[in-house]
């Protein structure tokens, strides 16, 4: 191994993942009501809804304010659980990459980003979002009239009535989606930090909470512009149930087919504005929080290394 290699600062996968994990639970509580918002303007056939904030207002009216945080429970653990693999299994993948001097071409970082949404949507987001989608399609607060009581008896009631494969519904559009927005914001996140803070990786430069919000969100405006199709997919699949007569959409390829054809191009980006308002706010919270705990150990790897603290 060469001596720039070994130079290189080592954060461990598991504390990059630790890091993602506390961000993901800011970002669950802060945004939550964007999500229900998307997800019932992806659902709405109907035209029920008139924008996001129609949509909103209609929403508190009929249901009450706490209504635009159905499903917390299961999104907060999801984003826990996500942005931990997602953070901990991108570092694994960009440790693999890397040349023979440490070095990590834009390319490579993007196949890192791309192998991390992967592994995320099939481990973690396709049952979460199952879970989350079925909550939140549900309208009205009694309890007695839903169908779905709660995370544990939606996750329990897909399984009885569909299977394990139920609680893998749109698994095909979520790992497209989920790549391509890793792959997107792996390589836009490194790439503003250079150019607007001079930020490169392994120099301890530590970015302060505004500048990692103001790079995670502009890193995170390209992947729902992206995989606005994707989404809009997955999320059909995933709400639909099993009738007498069988499922509106056979799979994903049925589903990017016949969603333009029946209601136009323009469907396939339905909730891209709420996704805009939700992803990169999003991803400003995660980043200013996991950069902050991978700098200070980044920082302290390069102290150790320069022998000013104790090996």
């Amino acid at each position: 191994m060469s001596d720039d290699k070994k130079k290189q600062p080592h954060v461990s996968p598991a504390i990059k993942g630790f890091a993602g994990s506390i961000g993901g639970v800011a970002e669950a509580c802060a945004l939550q009501p964007m999500d229900v918002i998307k997800t019932r303007l992806q659902l709405d056939k109907a035209g029920k809804y008139k924008g996001i904030w129609g949509c909103g207002k209609t929403i508190i009216q009929e249901e009450g304010v706490a209504a635009l945080w159905k499903g917390l429970t299961p999104f907060a653990m999801h984003l826990t659980l996500k942005y931990a693999l997602r953070m901990g299994s991108n570092s694994v993948y960009q440790s693999m990459l890397r040349d023979d001097n440490g070095k990590l071409t834009d390319g490579r970082r993007m196949l890192a980003g791309f192998l991390a949404g992967i592994t995320e949507a099939v481990v973690i987001v396709t049952p979460f979002e199952v879970v989350k989608i079925r909550l939140q399609q549900q309208k009205g607060m009694a309890k007695e009239q839903l169908k779905y009581k709660g995370p544990i008896n939606c996750a329990l009631t897909v399984l009885r009535e569909e299977g394990i494969r139920g609680m893998w519904s749109g698994c095909t559009p979520t790992v497209l989606r989920n790549g391509t927005n890793q792959m997107c914001l792996f390589w836009a996140k490194n790439n503003v930090d250079k150019f607007l803070w001079d930020k490169h990786e392994g120099d301890g430069k530590m970015l302060t909470p505004t500048q990692s919000m103001t790079s995670g969100f502009l890193a995170a405006l390209l992947g729902p512009i992206a995989t606005g199709p994707f989404d809009v997919a997955k999320t059909r699949l995933m709400a639909q149930t099993k009738t007498s007569g069988g499922t509106r959409y056979s799979g994903f390829f049925d589903a990017l087919m016949r969603i333009p054809r029946e209601e136009g191009i323009m469907a396939m980006w339905k909730g891209l504005l709420p996704r805009l308002l939700r992803i990169p706010p999003g991803q400003a919270i995660v980043w200013a929080v996991s950069d902050q705990i991978t700098g200070y150990f980044e920082a302290q790897s390069i102290a150790k290394a320069s022998g000013s603290l104790p090996a």
